[in-house]
């Protein structure tokens, strides 16, 4: 975790919505970075999108925005199209699928069976009624374990991992680049938000981790929901972070402590930084406290 973070994401603070975590104001820096092999990151407002680029045309995860789908057209244009063949959404929330709609009317939508259910139905997101996904937006082809599609010379394996950041996340493996991208599974160098409104729960999000750490080759660059391109190691930093805060607020609450008095004490400085991004330690505090207390 001692890597420099290339954007921060303290600026997903500026202007709340229902739709998805945080929507920006202003101009986000718009840019794509080569990866490896034929994998792209595309960033910008809301969750990192990938992009696979070859003779076969684009194959993309995730869609950020819908009000800055022509920025992200623009930067994907630079690579031979703004049309995509394929879009995997890793999982519901509007910083992922916003830009389906603008998207959908040329593109084939893909994810498990849980987004589309989630986008087609009134779902509740931080408190808040979303309303449904107009059916342009929504994922033609839905899957429960997991699903292939052999694009641009590699086999592009898509699994879902329950009951993590949500109970429809999906994570994609680009298996000749040897590229994985794992959505709202990782926030590099941060708190993880896990959606318990969505069937997320952080037990099973560290269960999640520990077995993509198996997983996962030495050498893969692992794409993040958000942050810059990672490797395995700052995986695995994640990993223990997660790990070693949930065990601290667990063993205050079975001393009985209540959630006021386990956000007045907070967590030992070593992990400030941790809390500084969109969710702060007083929400990862209580997202613990609510996870493990159900």
């Amino acid at each position: 975790m001692k890597r420099a973070i290339a954007f921060s994401l303290a600026a997903l603070l500026l202007t709340s919505t229902a739709f998805g975590h945080v929507n920006h104001t202003g101009q986000p820096n718009f840019r794509t970075e080569k990866v490896a092999g034929s994998i792209y990151a595309l960033f910008g407002s809301g969750g990192n999108i990938g992009l696979s680029v070859g003779e076969d045309g684009i194959l993309m995860i995730d869609t950020q925005f819908a009000n800055v789908a022509d920025r992200v057209k623009a930067e994907m244009a630079k690579l031979g199209s703004d049309k995509p063949r394929f879009i995997f959404n890793t999982h519901w929330h509007g910083d992922h699928t916003g830009g389906n709609e603008p998207f959908g009317a040329t593109s084939l939508i893909i994810a498990h069976e849980n987004v589309r259910k989630r986008m087609a139905e009134t779902t509740m997101f931080r408190g808040q009624a979303r309303t449904p996904s107009p059916k342009v937006a929504l994922p033609m082809i839905t899957y429960a374990s997991g699903v292939s599609v052999f694009f641009n010379g590699e086999e592009v394996k898509a699994f879902h991992m329950p009951r993590g950041h949500t109970d429809g996340d999906t994570v994609l493996h680009f298996t000749r680049s040897n590229v994985f991208h794992l959505g709202d599974k990782f926030f590099v160098a941060r708190f993880p938000f896990v959606d318990l409104e969505s069937g997320g729960t952080v037990q099973g999000l560290i269960s999640n981790i520990g077995d993509l750490l198996q997983l996962i080759p030495a050498d893969a660059k692992i794409i993040p929901g958000h942050g810059p391109v990672a490797t395995i190691n700052e995986l695995r930093d994640y990993h223990q972070m997660i790990i070693e805060t949930s065990l601290m607020i667990r063993q205050e609450m079975a001393k009985g402590k209540t959630l006021d008095e386990l956000k007045a004490a907070g967590l030992p400085e070593k992990y400030k930084e941790a809390g500084s991004g969109f969710i702060n330690t007083n929400a990862w505090i209580e997202t613990v406290f609510r996870s493990y207390s159900k």
